[in-house]
């Protein structure tokens, strides 16, 4: 496992958020478990680019984070969902802004996006 050698700054808010929510797929992990996917399955089809281990690193993170939490239960094969936590649900506002901002702007984005892929 990852071990962080360097301290990070948490003087602001934005800090703080950018530690919570660094990982490529956390905030869409977030959206899809409060859309009702809370399956590792369901996720994983949603997210088809991310490795299966990529996206359990970034759960497990979000249940440190006590932004989700990992319920097991006691069936054969195991059996596990993730649920949102009352402080993860604080976020899906956040993320509903950011994800209507992107939508807003799509084209500009795109364009500068694909404007720094060689090809």
């Amino acid at each position: 496992m990852y071990e962080r050698k360097i301290i990070p700054n948490l003087n602001c808010g934005l800090d703080l958020i950018g530690e919570v929510l660094y990982g490529k797929w956390k905030i869409r992990l977030l959206w899809f478990i409060e859309q009702g996917h809370k399956r590792p399955s369901e996720l994983q089809r949603k997210i088809p680019d991310a490795s299966r281990r990529v996206l359990n690193i970034q759960l497990k993170e979000l249940e440190d984070h006590e932004l989700v939490m990992k319920k097991i239960y006691p069936v054969v094969p195991p059996k596990v969902e993730y649920s949102l936590t009352d402080f993860g649900k604080s976020l899906i506002p956040v993320i509903s802004a950011l994800g209507h901002w992107g939508d807003q702007h799509q084209d500009r984005l795109r364009r500068v996006i694909l404007k720094r892929i060689p090809g």
